[in-house]
């Protein structure tokens, strides 16, 4: 469900919930109610509240990726030859099945589209860009980056107080 303006309101419980949430999204209910003040109960309705509206969208968990033997991060450009609904669809269907791609992102600006890839090796990368990116209609230039260090991890949304009704 998407949410739009003027259909929800996230007070200052639904933040505290939410910011236990992003630094340990397997905490029981118990123990965020006993950090926030609130009865086990009411933190299921809030929570089960909160994924409904779609503010809650999954949850996760962070594997290092050097630790299962992906040496390498890269992070690489796409432009397209054409710009068309129908040119960017299949781009996103078929990076969308390939499992080395972790994000996608469609751009303005002088690239069409950013990917964020890991990979064993150099080998893997090559014939993931000989491989994959090599079948998809419409590509007309790759610029990869290789990764040298990873410098802030994905980290928590600031979350504030929202009244829109």
């Amino acid at each position: 469900m998407s949410i739009e303006r003027g259909q929800f309101k996230i007070d200052k419980i639904d933040v505290a919930i939410l910011r236990e949430l992003q630094v340990n999204s397997r905490i029981s209910n118990t123990e965020i109610g006993r950090r926030i003040g609130l009865s086990q109960p009411a933190v299921h309705t809030r929570v089960n509240r909160l994924e409904s509206l779609g503010v809650i969208r999954t949850y996760t968990t962070l594997l290092d990726q050097m630790a299962l033997g992906y040496e390498l991060t890269c992070i690489i450009m796409v432009t397209m030859q054409v710009h068309s609904y129908e040119i960017f669809e299949d781009f996103q269907e078929r990076i969308n099945a390939i499992p080395e791609v972790l994000e996608c992102y469609h751009l303005t600006g002088q690239y069409d589209y950013m990917m964020k890839v890991i990979v064993r090796d150099r080998l893997q990368l090559e014939n993931l860009v000989l491989r994959d990116f090599s079948k998809i209609q419409g590509i007309q230039h790759i610029q990869t980056h290789i990764v040298m260090r990873n410098v802030k991890e994905p980290a928590p949304i600031e979350v504030h107080e929202i009244d829109v009704y």
